[in-house]
């Protein structure tokens, strides 16, 4: 390819609206164009990148058997009522009316139109195991989209399907398919990436692992033990022993606190330390409207997700209460002695199983009582767990004291999804014995977008792209220093280029007026792993200049032998990656 031909401006500026390299370095170097918020072009240098990483994906889902479909963006309503997301999914789940007052939707998942389309597929205990995948457009209505490519309302996915008839056979699969995703990650290039226990959030089912890779963009907290390898989303993270802080009992004592509302004016008041404070954090049920009452060291935060699933409520559904008046709530000075707060759900988290004299709201404006013991003074209670964990907190595995907690950026997803939506949609196949039975499924997904940004979060810098060799847009990035005015660096140019596109080989040539310090600039912007510097100082001894990715120092060689030359050292990068 002949750079002056190539789509896609590089921008001199860093862009004002890049609140990460990766968006910072899609526009800068001109991969992407925004067309609405959370909507992307990607311009021919960005697709170059996603059709590699497509194909990566592509061979490693091919390697387990996995058999690759294309199902429809669109899907009717009737569709997403047969699994009942239709109305538990929120506003994220695009819904329109066609032409003929169809009601439709844009799929954000194929969960549904998977089932429906296996559904004729499956009636044979002999068919199992089986599973399929594509890689297609989604659109999810996010709320805020942000950061470039990581999250956005328009993307593609490569998202898979298994079906069972057993656990132990969907265990198998589950296992293949993690790890076919290590594979993936490793031949992009981004070794780093993690596998840690997750959610299933709206997906439901038995079991999930999210993909990880650990960097300062990421959105998600990751909690991993440096001393045996436990890893989890903050989520699902969780510790089995919170270090009390109160060891001994004392009597109730009732404080005037006047106006003291907060944890920290509190503190600041009474001198008590934060741990040895109780706090109540206050819910409403949109389901319902029902209140849900928390009560949990002040030292530590409600896990919103680990509470809902105590719950079993959907996300949108559980939101923080606001202030009303006749609702025998004491807003600033709640607590568990003496509540009566009008059939409110009361949740114990676990941080206050084993405290002797906490301070919590009296239930009377501007009081504190002082030496709250629980199961002494409200009585036995259920303690869940509901708060997140610390990085104080033990490892719930080796119990030991060595617990990190760094961002994540989430580059896949697994489910174990059981019968959630074969049995709601009425899938079934005959068994051995001639009876009807319900397979359960899997299903795994990858977003490609959000990968190739993720790449350049582990391998760029500010002002160099630096592609693994693997997804690079180009393998072979030729420079020339004055392409335009001077003929002999033209045609030693031409010459190589040309022989390096006879072997097949991804080139870009540099065929533009511009200065070298545009020239260069632009080729960190574009990444090619190989960079070949045609100047006429090395032409007088017959030899160009190479810079390989990777290596401090560059290279003079000769030209007769750059091509062999360049084969050799794309193929000792492969071998790097895998």
């Amino acid at each position: 390819m002949l750079q002056s031909k190539l789509i896609g401006e590089t921008k001199k500026e860093w862009p004002n609206e890049a609140s990460i390299k990766s968006h910072g370095l899609l526009l800068k170097g001109g991969y992407i164009k925004q067309m609405a918020s959370g909507i992307y072009t990607l311009l021919p240098l960005a697709k170059k990148v996603v059709s590699k990483i497509e194909n990566i994906i592509r061979e490693e889902m091919n390697n387990i058997d996995a058999q690759e479909i294309l199902m429809p963006l669109v899907a009717t309503k009737k569709l997403w009522d047969m699994s009942g997301r239709y109305d538990s999914v929120g506003s994220e789940l695009l819904r329109f009316k066609d032409r003929n007052d169809t009601e439709m939707v844009l799929s954000m998942t194929h969960e549904e139109a998977t089932v429906f389309t296996m559904l004729n597929e499956g009636k044979s205990y002999q068919k199992y195991p089986f599973s399929v995948y594509q890689i297609q457009t989604k659109f999810r209505d996010e709320a805020r989209p942000r950061a470039g490519l990581i999250r956005v309302r328009e993307f593609t996915m490569k998202d898979a399907y298994s079906f069972h008839t057993s656990k132990e056979s969907l265990d198998k699969e589950y296992d293949k398919f993690f790890n076919a995703y290590n594979n993936i990650y490793r031949r992009v290039g981004i070794k780093e990436v993690i596998a840690v226990a997750s959610d299933t959030g709206m997906m439901g089912g038995s079991g999930a692992h999210e993909f990880m890779l650990l960097c300062d963009a990421g959105e998600d907290k990751i909690v991993v033990c440096k001393n045996c390898g436990y890893s989890a989303n903050m989520e699902v993270a969780y510790t089995d022993n919170i270090e009390t802080s109160t060891k001994e009992e004392n009597s109730l004592e009732k404080i005037s606190t006047p106006n003291i509302k907060t944890i920290e004016e509190l503190h600041e008041f009474t001198k008590i330390p934060v741990n040895q404070i109780g706090k109540a954090v206050i819910y409403q049920r949109l389901d319902t409207m029902q209140t849900v009452i928390v009560f949990i060291r002040a030292d530590r935060e409600v896990n919103e997700t680990k509470l809902r699933n105590l719950l079993n409520i959907d996300d949108e559904k559980l939101v923080p209460k606001k202030e009303e008046e006749n609702d025998n709530i004491t807003y600033g000075f709640v607590g568990p002695v003496n509540l009566n707060a009008n059939n409110a759900t009361i949740v114990y988290d676990i941080s206050l199983k084993n405290e002797k004299s906490l301070v919590f709201g009296a239930n009377e404006y501007d009081y504190h009582l002082k030496g709250v013991n629980i199961s002494r003074d409200v009585g036995e209670v259920k303690y869940f767990d509901v708060s997140k964990v610390e990085k104080s907190d033990y490892c719930p595995i080796c119990h030991k004291k060595e617990l990190t907690i760094s961002n994540g950026i989430e580059v896949g997803n697994i489910f174990k999804l059981g019968d959630k939506y074969t049995k709601t949609m009425q899938m079934k196949y005959v068994d051995e014995n001639g009876k009807e039975q319900t397979p359960i499924m899997g299903c795994y997904g990858i977003g490609v977008g959000r990968l190739m940004a993720s790449v350049l979060e582990a391998k760029a810098t500010q002002k160099s792209v630096n592609w693994p060799v693997s997804i690079a847009p180009y393998d072979v990035h030729i420079c020339p220093i004055d392409y335009k005015k001077n003929e002999n660096v033209k045609d030693i140019s031409n010459k190589i280029y040309n022989n390096l596109m006879s072997q097949g080989l991804d080139v870009l040539l540099d065929d533009r007026n511009k200065s070298t310090g545009v020239t260069f600039a632009d080729a960190d912007l574009i990444g090619a792993p190989i960079r070949i510097i045609v100047g006429n100082r090395n032409l007088v001894n017959n030899s160009v200049e190479i810079k390989i990715s990777g290596k401090d120092e560059s290279i003079l060689v000769n030209i007769e032998k750059v091509t062999d030359f360049v084969k050799t050292a794309r193929e000792e990068l492969l071998k790097e990656v895998n």
